[in-house]
């Protein structure tokens, strides 16, 4: 059984009880980055799918939260920080465990510089200072500057960190929903100098542009929502440990689904479907190019939106990261250094000043190629995204086999819907693996050996895993003794009770 695997955490772990389910609901809103996200993708899905954009954001829901399902049943019955690696472990085995953690611990190292640099980026464009903007090694250097000023607050206590995020959450709302009812009034106030477009309830339907395009649409609308499970890696520190972080995800997926329509409708309506066609591949800067014709001289609310979604998320992207490195340390998966808890702060700081120190190198030696190298290795998160999410779905499936048939309320959201979760995102990993092997889809638009950059970065950093992973199979295999098994009844019907 599963249940009978020796629990390796020590007496002076996290400190428990350290936030509250809001404080873990607002870490996992911010982790997602939603101005950011929307900025990013909003051009790309207009161009794909025309007005029904706010569709696909929608559809894009519908695995995520059939996913979320998967981490709230699991949370239940193992509050363990590192999440997938714990509950894949126990379900299907070490193998299979250590590369859903390793997965996840790398999308940290690939996006929290980006991240550091949009925040910087827009930050400077608000104040004024667009010419710091262009010059690199102004932009770089505060970049990383923000990313170690941010890992210290992740190190001196999730407390501190919850805060920072409550502050930033109402900061980037408030300039959001200024954003959507400036945008609105003026469409219907025909006072745009855009193509403008009275919003529609049919802009809803995300089959409304035919499935060809739906397909590419759903590839890029699906990861906007990344991140909502850093309130899950957080279930050792927070309030109500089994039920509260859960919760919290689930929650986080319901709240970016209303913040993404209401945002997607209001671009969608101002801009124009052909202005943002034409403008797709400006990408984040795309709201750096409405925000003057929106907002007026008001322009740098819209721009500190984009800046502090970035910034908020730089800080907790290294938190499902740092916690799964704990986690697989106290597992002895990694060096037993990984598992250091700061005596007097009582979080991860080993493991998150790693996250942090990789993130940073990766971050400058992948500028020094070009900057579309830097957004070809964002593209690549897409692939560890899908993989570690399915296998979140698949586990939970798996773990509660034998009490799938207890219930309707079991067999829906504990089997299917993770498992209908788990399919949707194996289709978009196999479309994304077909899309990324053309160059041509690529950023930088050039062939690593035959094909796309994304395509590479994503297979080199899965060939990685594995070489560690044996490596530190012949090294230690302490790990590897566990065997997969299913949870514990009594436990699910007593926390049911």
């Amino acid at each position: 059984m599963a249940n009978d695997i020796a629990d390796a955490r020590p007496p002076d772990g996290l400190k428990a009880n350290a936030i509250g389910f809001v404080d873990a609901l607002v870490i996992g809103l911010n982790a997602t980055s939603p101005a950011y996200s929307l900025a990013a993708v909003i051009g790309p899905i207009v161009a794909l799918v025309g007005i029904y954009a706010p569709g696909v954001m929608v559809a894009s829901f519908v695995p995520m939260l059939f996913i979320a399902s998967a981490f709230y049943y699991l949370n239940k019955v193992d509050q363990d920080c590192g999440t997938t690696f714990s509950w894949v472990t126990r379900a299907m085995g070490p193998w299979t465990g250590w590369l859903g953690g390793w997965a996840i611990a790398m999308t940290g190292v690939l996006v929290v510089g980006s991240l550091a640099d949009v925040a910087v980026s827009f930050a400077l464009l608000a104040f004024g200072l667009d010419s710091w903007v262009d010059n690199d090694f102004v932009r770089q250097l505060l970049a990383v500057l923000l990313i170690l000023v941010m890992t210290a607050l992740c190190v001196i206590g999730t407390e501190v960190s919850a805060k920072v995020q409550n502050v930033l959450i109402l900061a980037q709302v408030a300039c959001l929903l200024a954003f959507v009812v400036v945008a609105l009034y003026r469409v219907y106030a025909g006072t745009t100098d855009f193509d403008s477009v009275k919003p529609a309830l049919d802009w809803l339907n995300p089959f409304g542009a035919g499935g060809a395009t739906l397909t590419s649409a759903l590839l890029l609308g699906v990861f906007i929502y990344w991140g909502w499970e850093s309130a899950v890696n957080l279930t050792e520190e927070v309030e109500n440990s089994a039920t509260a972080p859960g919760k919290a995800g689930v929650w986080s997926t319901v709240v970016l689904l209303v913040t993404y329509v209401s945002v997607g409708y209001a671009v969608v309506a101002y801009a124009g479907t052909a202005y943002l066609a034409e403008n797709a591949d400006e990408e984040e800067f795309i709201f750096a190019l409405l925000a003057g014709e929106v907002m007026g001289s008001w322009d740098w609310v819209v721009l500190l939106a984009v800046s502090t979604s970035a910034l908020a998320s730089t800080q907790t992207t290294i938190i499902p990261a740092s916690r799964t490195a704990l986690s697989m340390a106290r597992r002895h998966a990694l060096p037993a250094q990984f598992a250091r808890i700061h005596p007097r702060f009582r979080t991860p700081d080993v493991s998150t000043w790693w996250v942090a120190g990789i993130a940073i190198v990766w971050y400058l030696v992948v500028n020094q190629i070009s900057t579309n190298a830097l957004f070809d290795s964002l593209t690549a998160l897409s692939l560890l995204i899908a993989f570690y999410y399915a296998l979140t779905g698949v586990a939970c499936a798996v773990y509660y086999r034998r009490l799938l048939t207890e219930s309707v309320r079991f067999f829906v959201l504990i089997g299917l819907g993770p498992l209908v979760g788990a399919g949707l995102l194996a289709w978009l990993l196999v479309e994304s693996v077909s899309d990324m092997s053309d160059p041509a889809n690529s950023y930088s638009g050039v062939s690593w050996f035959g094909l796309g950059p994304p395509l590479v970065i994503g297979i080199g950093i899965a060939l990685a895993g594995v070489v560690l992973m044996v490596v530190w199979r012949l090294m230690s295999p302490v790990f590897w003794s566990e065997r997969p098994g299913v949870v514990d009844a009594d436990l699910v019907h007593g926390k049911e009770s």
